[in-house]
């Protein structure tokens, strides 16, 4: 479930103080969070809009896209929602014991003011907890474990567990340090594949003396095979492989997944609340016209919320900025100030006292140490484990978003009108558990009885409630690796691949259509043209206190400008508030459509006036059974992909250069879907790193052709070393060297003083100052034999090495600087493109994975660990497979 408000994570810079104790200038942190069922939970930077490349856009003028009249949105319902992502990326909603949005639990009362605050502590059953890690510990394993029985495509640690696929993939020969650069949200698991362990003669059968076999050597990294002829190696290992079978492997069980029975018997432990609100010590207060307000637990709570993000966008925005005044004022009603201050002017109030309590906690936190840490993960996880599992048809399956979402303030995205508005604390009275009839009733853990307990096995949810914001049903499902939730993938992706067997012909059928005498036939036409060429959202319509967001159907006037002879702009909010703006060029008959359909029409007026998401859906279903423009948009964005990869020749590519081609065919699905984010912050700067690294390579590669050029001057006629790196003078050169003797003394003198310590510790004498100096000296020599040999090139090294060996050393470096500079040319292309919305939602996981297969590209430098556990059912594609 989404987290709106995690005011104390979120990342604040102290600047001057003002009135409110804002920053006059504007902070330049921003921290969004989806609200709106968001496509990617990839990045928070993705709710920026920005320009299309590509040749598919031009530079957009400035535009205000603020609505005129009631604005009809894109659709948010199920046929066009995109799925959720892992819940393994989520941040606990009580990590942090500061008075921000996650940790706070005081009872705020509605805006009407009828509920009491109630301060209980969380009740949690300590036993309880201890005996469900007795009996679910092994559920807790990722699922995609348990496919390894079947192959030894990927070797596993104890963080990367393997999935398998039934066919091996071939073994690589080369080893490639580089790891791919994807995505900044979805970073692929950087684990590599390790050698496949040695075959081993079986243990022999204990004879009837009672002799053992012979036990395998003492090395756990080894597997052997036991007397069962299954393999086994450390302890833990097999521990795991022993949990494997109690994993269902759904996609080679028979059965009908469509069915409307979802299931037999479900158990859950339902829900975990945040734990109650902790009022701040008595020292921490805010100021109203600078003297201090004492403030009660309820209402202090909601000006913590807006404390903790002072130095946040979202506190320099005024609308966000007027929606949580009017709700802080409504809280006060009944709940004032305990010395009678009368808070009536936004301006007069300063909330930095609060905002720097709050950094001192968040400084403290980080500062622990590793072992206080990891004690307060092993409790919180203590605290959780019977929270994350479920008994779905007696089989342990993994729970998502087990958690309730803290109150706060609301965030949204773009220009929505509810931002800053206050989100209030969701109780037990608001919460339908769903859960077998035969089951236990879970007991909250707070205070108060479930709003209702159902028993629907036709749905796939555990809990769900109304937030109170935008009035959306909040659902707590099963985790992404689940057998539900992969059921409904596959089913989605071969959903989508029965479209190919109809989908020229109702391409010729709305083709036809948009030449249609009857104007509403001609709009749907002119639309599913849209929906299929250009990946467009059906749209929905939506009121005036929603977003102006706007999808297909939806399109006003205003958003669609015709340039002669036939190119449309399109220029538009899509969902979650991102700017679509793209200049298209379409077939002569939708031009002509859509200037009769601005005919006499107002910008603020619908272009499509008699077509709605409704008839639209309709008419798909009656094409093809099942079929939205969901599906359309999966399909086009699928087989698209699959197109763009078998374009490319990759036969005597390096992996690198396989993995630019992979992540290019994905930007390009990503920019057909709209899939746009800022270029994160820090992209100039880890830029900045990766072209240094790369000159640094180039600097020791020169250095290693100089030193082969002394030994053997017959090599500098040889083109293959004779090039100079162009992009080295000696003014880098120089500056390079003292960056890099600055860098070495710098870690002598960390060592020495690390050295010293262990000595001291151990009860030895530490070394003496003269040690250190020494140590300096000699890197100082070193250096001043650098910058003699600058500019002469000529070099030597400090250890003789045989000419075979200089010239394998160039090789691995040119081989190194060539990858590196691939990694920067991909790095920079996607900085403002979301690869990881299209792997999660729209790519069929199989046409990677067959992919890799093919070309021998580890299935981890591509897929999270979070793809990994969400599509365990798509390891089973053969190299052959297509979409």
């Amino acid at each position: 479930m989404s987290s709106d408000v995690s005011a104390s994570s979120n990342r604040l810079l102290a600047l001057k103080s003002a009135p409110n104790g804002h920053n006059p200038v504007g902070s330049h942190m921003n921290g969004h969070s989806n609200q709106n069922g968001a496509e990617s939970s990839m990045s928070e930077d993705d709710d920026l809009p920005l320009t299309i490349r590509k040749g598919e856009s031009v530079s957009p003028p400035p535009r205000n896209l603020k609505r005129k009249k009631p604005v009809y949105a894109e659709s948010s319902s199920d046929d066009d929602a995109p799925l959720a992502s892992s819940p393994a990326k989520r941040v606990p909603a009580a990590a942090v014991r500061t008075p921000g949005a996650e940790v706070t639990t005081t009872s705020v009362s509605r805006l009407n003011g009828k509920r009491i605050i109630k301060s209980e502590s969380p009740s949690s059953d300590v036993d309880d907890a201890q005996e469900s890690r007795k009996t679910n510990g092994k559920a807790k394993k990722p699922p995609k474990k348990k496919l390894k029985e079947d192959t030894d495509d990927f070797s596993a640690s104890e963080d990367e567990k393997p999935i398998a696929t039934k066919k091996p993939a071939p073994s690589r020969k080369r080893k490639v340090k580089e790891e791919s650069e994807v995505d900044e949200e979805e970073k692929p698991s950087t684990k590599k594949p390790g050698p496949k362990p040695r075959a081993k003669k079986p243990k022999k059968e204990e004879d009837a003396s009672g002799s053992e076999a012979p036990k395998p050597k003492k090395r756990a990294t080894k597997a052997v095979k036991d007397k069962d002829g299954n393999t086994k190696g450390k302890k833990k290992e097999k521990k795991e492989e022993d949990e494997e079978e109690e994993v269902f492997k759904w996609w080679e069980a028979d059965g009908n997944s469509d069915g409307s029975i979802k299931w037999q018997t479900l158990e859950h432990n339902g829900v975990i609340f945040p734990p109650p609100y902790e009022p701040l010590p008595k020292h921490v207060k805010m100021k109203y016209n600078g003297k201090d307000v004492n403030l009660p637990p309820a209402a202090e709570e909601v000006a913590g919320f807006y404390a903790a993000m002072l130095e946040t966008d979202h506190a320099q925005d005024a609308i966000f900025n007027k929606n949580f005044f009017e709700d802080w004022k409504s809280v006060m009603k009944n709940h004032p100030p305990l010395d009678g201050t009368k808070i009536e002017s936004f301006t007069s109030c300063d909330f930095r006292p609060m905002y720097e309590y709050f950094e001192g906690e968040r400084a403290k936190k980080k500062a622990m140490t590793t072992q206080e840490k990891k004690d307060a993960k092993k409790a919180k996880d203590e605290m959780e484990a019977k929270y994350t599992t479920c008994l779905l048809d007696g089989r342990k399956e993994k729970v998502g978003n087990f958690r309730v979402e803290p109150p706060g303030l609301f965030r949204g995205r773009g220009e929505h009108p509810k931002k800053g508005a206050l989100k209030l604390r969701v109780r037990p009275e608001d919460i339908i558990i769903n859960i077998g009839k035969d089951a236990p009733i879970p007991v909250p853990n707070m205070p108060g009885n479930w709003k209702a307990v159902q028993h629907d096995n036709t749905v796939t949810w555990l809990a769900n409630w109304t937030e109170n914001i935008n009035n959306n049903h909040k659902y707590v499902f099963l985790a992404a690796g689940s057998s539900l939730k992969g059921q409904s993938d596959m089913n989605k992706f071969e959903k989508a691949r029965e479209l190919k067997n109809h989908v020229d012909r109702i391409r010729q059928n709305y083709t036809r259509d948009l030449k249609s005498k009857v104007m509403a036939d001609r709009q749907r036409a002119t639309a599913m043209y849209f929906i299929d060429k250009l990946a467009l959202r059906a749209g929905n319509e939506k009121g005036e206190d929603e977003a102006d967001t706007v999808g297909c159907c939806s399109l006003r006037c205003e958003h669609v400008t015709l340039e002669a002879p036939n190119f449309i702009i399109f220029d538009f909010l899509g969902k979650d508030s991102i700017r679509y703006y793209k200049r298209v060029d379409v077939e002569p008959q939708v031009f002509k459509n859509l200037r009769i359909f601005k005919e006499n029409k107002n910008d603020e007026d619908n272009l499509f006036d008699r077509v709605n998401t409704s008839s639209l859906n309709k008419h798909l279903t009656s094409e093809m059974k099942g079929l939205t423009a969901k599906v359309f948009r999966t399909f086009n964005a699928s087989s698209t992909f699959q197109r763009l990869l078998d374009e490319e020749n990759l036969e005597d590519a390096t992996l690198q250069e396989k993995l630019n081609a992979y992540n290019k065919a994905n930007r390009m699905v990503a920019i057909l879907c709209n899939h746009q984010r800022s270029a994160p912050k820090t992209h100039d700067q880890s830029m900045e790193k990766m072209r240094y690294r790369h000159r640094s390579l180039k600097y020791e590669r020169m250095k290693l052709r100089h030193v082969l050029f002394e030994m053997e001057p017959k090599y500098k006629k040889n083109k293959k070393y004779a090039e100079d790196e162009s992009d080295i003078d000696d003014d880098w050169i120089a500056a390079y060297e003292e960056a890099e003797k600055a860098k070495d003394i710098e870690k002598a003198e960390k060592k020495f003083a690390k050295d010293n310590e262990k000595l001291v510790e151990e009860g030895n004498k530490p070394q003496g100052d003269k040690v250190l100096r020494d140590r300096i000296e000699a890197i100082e020599e070193e250096y001043e034999r650098l910058a003699s040999e600058r500019g002469t090139k000529k070099a030597t090294l400090k250890t003789r090495k045989p000419v075979e060996k200089i010239e394998e050393a160039i090789e691995k470096l040119t081989d190194k600087i060539k990858g590196f500079r691939l990694q920067i040319e991909d790095r920079d292309a996607g900085k403002e493109v979301a690869l990881g919305t299209s792997k999660i939602n729209y790519l069929d996981p199989r046409i990677t994975v067959a992919w890799c297969k093919i070309h021998d590209v580890p299935l981890e430098k591509l897929f999270s660990k979070t793809l990994l556990t969400k599509f365990p059912w798509a390891m089973q594609a053969e190299e052959d497979w297509k979409f």
